[in-house]
C-alpha cells in the first residue's frame, strides 16, 4: 500500500492541525484535523478491498521464429459482485507496459485486450503478471496487486535451410571408417552364442579363433547421429553491440539450422551448450522441453573453464560420429580441446562466427568454417558435410 502526494500532505495536515487544536484550545481546528485523519483512514480501507478479478492469457503463438509476429489476447472478468470502480490496470510485456481499461468493469462482464509480442530479439518474453492499482475515490492512497501468472513466449532463432545433413560413418572388423550417405545395417560387436540364433549370423573366423561359436551384432550404425555444441562462453563471444552478443546469437541460429535438419530427416541429433542452461533438463540429461527452446533461453556464462569438461564428457560417453562446434572469435584457443575429439569423432568441424579475421588453415586439423552469421553458415554447409 501506498500513500499519494495528496494523501501525505493531508496526513501531515490532520497531524499540525490536531497538534495546535489541543495546544491552544481551538476545538474548530481539532475538528478539521480529525476529519482529515478520518479521510486518509477511509482511503485506507478503500484502497484495501480486493476485487475479485479472473485474469486469462493467449499467446498466438507462443513459439515463433525471431521476427516473426506474435501477440497477446488478455481477458480480464468481473467475478465479484461491485463494479470495479477506480482501478488501474496495466499489463507488463518483456520490459513494455500496456495499459488494460479497468474502470468501471460491471460484475460477470469482461473485457479483452490483444497487443503485439515484441520478437525483434531472441530470447523467452514473460507476459504478466497483470497489475492491478486500486485508488480511492479522493486519490489519498494507491494499494497495487498482481493478478494471473506469467505467460512466456519462446522467441526462437531463425532458422535457415540446409541443403543436406551429414553422411554416416560406417565401420567394418577390420576398423575402418567409411562414409555411408545413408542409414544401413552393419556390424556393431560380436557375443557368444545362444540357442536361437541363425547360423547365418555366426562369425566362423573369429568362432575358429577363439574355440567357441561367436554371433554378429549388427545396428544401424551408420545412420549420421549428430552432436551439436554450442560454445555459450563469455570469452568466446567478446564483442557487444547494444548489450548483445551477435556471435553467439548467430551461432544460435547455425544449431537451429541444424538441428531442425536433422529432425526433418529422422536422424538422431544431441544438443549440448558448453556452459549451464537457464531451464530445468531431465535427470538423465535430456531436456524437458524441445532444443529450440533451449535455444531460446540460453544466455553467455562466466566459466570459461567449462569447454574442457564437456569435451572430456564427449570424449567418455562419444554420443554420435558427427559433431559440429559452434563458436565466437573468442573460442578459437580452445579448439585444441575439439581437435582432440577426433578419435571419437570421425567427422568434427567447427564454425567461428563474427572473427574479423579467418581462422588459420589447418587449425587442430579440423575444418573449419568462418562465417558472419547464420545464414552464410547455412550457405557454405553444403561445402562442408561431406567430411
Amino acid at each position: 500500500m501506498g500513500i499519494t502526494a495528496r494523501g501525505i500532505g493531508l496526513l501531515v495536515a490532520a497531524v499540525v492541525l490536531l497538534g495546535l487544536g489541543f495546544r491552544f484550545a481551538y476545538p474548530e481546528l481539532t475538528l478539521l484535523g480529525a476529519a482529515a485523519g478520518a479521510a486518509v483512514g477511509y482511503a485506507a480501507l478503500t484502497a484495501a478491498w480486493r476485487p475479485r478479478l479472473v485474469v486469462g492469457r493467449r499467446a498466438d503463438p507462443d513459439r515463433v521464429a525471431r521476427g516473426e509476429p506474435a501477440s497477446m489476447t488478455l481477458t480480464v472478468r468481473n467475478a465479484g459482485r461491485l463494479r470495479s470502480a477506480n482501478l488501474l490496470a496495466e499489463d507488463r510485456c518483456g520490459s513494455r507496459v500496456v495499459p488494460v481499461p479497468l474502470l468501471r468493469l460491471r460484475p460477470g462482464r469482461d473485457t479483452e485486450v490483444r497487443y503485439d509480442v515484441p520478437t525483434d530479439r531472441r530470447g523467452v518474453v514473460p507476459v504478466g503478471p497483470l497489475r492491478v492499482t486500486r485508488r480511492d475515490p479522493l486519490g489519498l492512497v494507491a494499494l497495487a496487486r498482481p493478478y494471473g501468472e506469467t505467460t512466456p513466449v519462446w522467441v526462437h532463432p531463425r532458422v535457415h535451410p540446409l541443403t543436406a545433413v551429414p553422411t554416416g560413418a560406417g565401420r567394418s572388423l577390420d576398423g575402418r571408417v567409411d562414409g555411408v550417405p545413408h542409414g544401413s545395417i552393419t556390424f556393431d560387436s560380436l557375443r557368444e552364442y545362444v540357442v536361437g540364433d541363425e547360423l547365418r549370423r555366426v562369425h566362423w573366423r573369429t568362432s575358429a579363433r577363439v574355440g567357441e561359436l561367436m554371433v554378429r551384432e549388427n545396428v544401424d550404425t551408420s545412420l549420421p547421429r549428430l552432436v551439436v555444441l554450442l560454445d555459450n562462453r563469455s570469452a568466446a563471444h567478446p564483442h557487444r553491440s547494444d548489450g548483445v552478443a551477435e556471435s553467439f546469437e548467430s551461432a544460435c541460429e547455425a544449431a537451429a539450422s541444424v538441428v531442425t535438419a536433422a529432425h526433418r530427416a529422422d536422424l538422431p541429433v544431441v544438443m549440448l551448450l558448453v556452459g549451464p542452461e537457464l531451464i530445468e533438463r531431465g535427470p538423465a540429461g535430456d531436456a524437458e522441453v524441445g532444443p529450440l527452446d533451449r535455444l531460446a533461453a540460453a544466455d553467455l556464462s562466466d566459466e570459461d573453464d567449462a569447454l574442457r569438461a564437456v569435451t572430456t564428457r564427449l570424449r567418455q560417453d562419444r554420443l554420435g560420429d558427427t559433431l559440429i562446434f559452434l563458436t565466437g572469435p573468442g573460442g578459437r584457443d580452445g579448439l585444441g580441446h575439439v581437435g582432440a575429439l577426433r578419435g571419437a569423432y570421425p567427422s568434427v568441424v567447427v564454425g567461428v562466427f563474427g572473427a574479423a579475421e579467418p581462422t588459420p588453415a589447418g587449425t587442430a586439423g579440423l575444418v573449419v568454417v568462418d562465417a558472419v552469421d547464420g545464414a552464410q553458415f547455412a550457405a557454405e554447409w553444403d561445402g562442408v558435410r561431406r567430411w
